[in-house]
C-alpha cells in the first residue's frame, strides 16, 4: 500500500517533462553519434525540402527527419522498402512528445562500397569538369531523329515509345538495343551511343532504364558510359530508374529525367503545343500574304500611275486640251473682234446716213446751187435775177432770185 507523502512533490508540465528527456537524450554520447540500419517506409519529402521516414525492423519503429540542407547533399535517395543506415543522433521532438533520430546522411545496407565508388567516381569527374552547366548542349526544339539505348525486351522502352508516338509522332526514332545491367552493360552502352552518333546522326539521344536497386543500377555509375555521353556529338538526356535514383551518368548528361518516359517527354514537342505553333504561323503567313498583297497593289498603282504621267496618250490628251483652249480663245477672240467690228461698221453707217445729203434734205433742208453747179453757202454768192436751182428730198426745181 502506497502512503501519501508528507511533503507533495510540484507537478512538472508536459514541455518540462519533454524538455527533460530531450537534454537527457542529447547528453548520452552514444545517441550523439550513431549509425541505425532498417527498413524505410513512410517515407516523404514535402515542398520544404526536409525529408521524413520510419526505419523499421521486425519489432520495433524509429521516425526520423533529415533537414534540407542535409537532403540537397545526399546521392542516394531511399524509397520505401529501401534497407538503410541512417547516421544522426536522437532526440526529442519537444511540440510531439516522441524521440526521433535526426539523420544527416543515409547510405544502402551492405551497398556501403558501391557507395564509396560511386562518391569517389564522383568527386573525380566533377574536378574534371563533365558535371559543369556550360558544357551541356541545349535540347533541340524540333528533333528530326531521336536516337535511344536501352534494353530492347524493357518496359522502359515500350513506354518511351508510346509518349514518342502520343506526342511526336513526326519523329524518327532508331534503337540501339544494349543490355543495360550486369558486366556486358557498360560495354554495350558505350557501344550504342557510338554507333548512334557515327550511322544515325540523330538530333537527341535517349538513354533509359526501368527502376532497380543500386547494383541494377551500377552500369550507369560506369566512368567509361560517363565519359561516352561526354563524347557524344548528339545531346544526351538520361532517364534512369525512378525520380529519387541518381547516377554518375545523370550528372554527366545534357539534360536529367526522372523517369524514362519523362525524357521521351522532354526529348519532344507536344503535338497539341505544334498545332498551336502552325496555327500562329498561318496567321502570321496570311498577315504577310495581306501585308505584301497591299504594299504591291501600292507600288502597282504607283508604277500605273507613273506610267500614266509619261505615256504619249497622256501628252495627246494634254495637248487635245491646249487646242481645245486655243480653238475656244480663237473662235471667242474672232467672235468678239467680228462684234466690235459690226459695232465700228454700224457706227460709221450711222455717221453716213447723218452726213448723207438726201437726208438732210428729208428733214425740210434744201441743197441750193448756181447754174455753174456750185453750192450757194452765202448770200453774198447770190444777186437778183440769178437763176438757182433748189433741190429738195423728193425732187428738184428752179427759182429766180427777185431780190438780195
Amino acid at each position: 500500500m502506497v502512503q501519501p507523502s508528507l511533503f507533495p512533490l510540484a507537478a512538472w508540465t508536459v514541455t518540462e517533462v519533454n524538455r527533460y528527456l530531450r537534454d537527457l537524450l542529447e547528453s548520452d554520447y552514444n545517441l550523439g553519434d550513431l549509425w541505425v540500419q532498417g527498413e524505410i517506409s513512410n517515407f516523404s519529402r514535402p515542398s520544404s525540402g526536409h525529408i521524413y521516414f520510419t526505419l523499421k525492423d521486425e519489432r520495433a519503429a524509429l521516425r526520423c527527419v533529415m533537414w534540407r540542407n542535409n537532403a540537397q547533399r545526399l546521392a542516394y535517395l531511399p524509397q520505401d522498402g529501401d534497407s538503410v543506415e541512417a547516421h544522426g543522433s536522437i532526440s526529442v521532438y519537444e511540440a510531439g512528445g516522441q524521440y526521433q533520430l535526426y539523420a544527416d546522411t543515409i547510405k544502402p545496407i551492405g551497398e556501403g562500397a558501391l557507395y564509396q565508388e560511386f562518391l569517389r567516381l564522383k568527386a573525380k569527374l566533377e574536378a574534371e569538369g563533365l558535371f559543369d552547366e556550360a558544357r551541356k548542349r541545349p535540347i533541340p526544339p524540333w528533333p528530326k531523329r531521336i536516337g535511344i539505348v536501352t534494353s530492347p525486351t524493357g518496359a522502359a522502352l515500350r513506354d518511351m515509345l508510346n509518349t514518342l508516338r502520343r506526342r511526336y509522332p513526326l519523329v524518327e526514332v532508331v534503337i540501339a538495343p544494349s543490355p543495360v545491367q550486369g558486366r556486358d552493360a557498360p560495354a554495350g552502352i558505350i557501344a550504342g551511343l557510338r554507333d548512334l552518333n557515327r550511322a544515325a546522326a540523330p538530333d537527341v539521344i535517349l538513354l533509359a532504364r526501368g527502376g532497380g536497386s543500386i547494383e541494377d543500377l551500377w552500369a550507369f555509375n560506369n566512368e567509361g558510359v560517363a565519359r561516352a555521353i561526354a563524347a557524344s556529338e548528339a545531346p544526351v538526356i538520361t532517364g534512369v530508374g525512378h525520380e529519387t535514383d541518381f547516377t554518375i551518368a545523370d550528372f554527366v548528361a545534357d539534360l536529367r529525367a526522372p523517369t524514362p518516359t519523362a525524357a521521351a517527354e522532354l526529348a519532344t514537342p507536344n503535338r497539341d503545343d505544334l498545332l498551336i505553333v502552325l496555327d500562329e504561323a498561318r496567321q502570321r503567313s496570311i498577315q504577310l500574304i495581306h501585308a505584301g498583297i497591299g504594299d504591291q497593289r501600292w507600288r502597282l498603282n504607283e508604277l500605273a500611275s507613273r506610267l500614266r504621267r509619261l505615256s504619249p496618250e497622256a501628252h495627246i490628251m494634254s495637248d487635245r486640251q491646249r487646242l481645245d483652249e486655243l480653238s475656244h480663245r480663237a473662235v471667242t477672240f474672232l467672235s468678239h473682234f467680228i462684234e466690235m467690228q459690226r459695232a465700228h461698221l454700224d457706227a460709221a453707217g450711222q455717221r453716213l446716213t447723218d452726213l448723207n445729203p438726201q437726208t438732210v434734205l428729208a428733214r425740210g433742208y434744201a441743197l441750193v446751187s448756181n447754174v455753174d453747179g456750185y453750192n450757194v453757202r452765202s448770200v453774198k454768192q447770190v444777186k437778183a435775177g440769178d437763176f438757182l436751182n433748189v433741190r429738195v428730198s423728193d425732187g428738184a426745181f428752179g427759182v429766180d432770185v427777185a431780190e438780195r
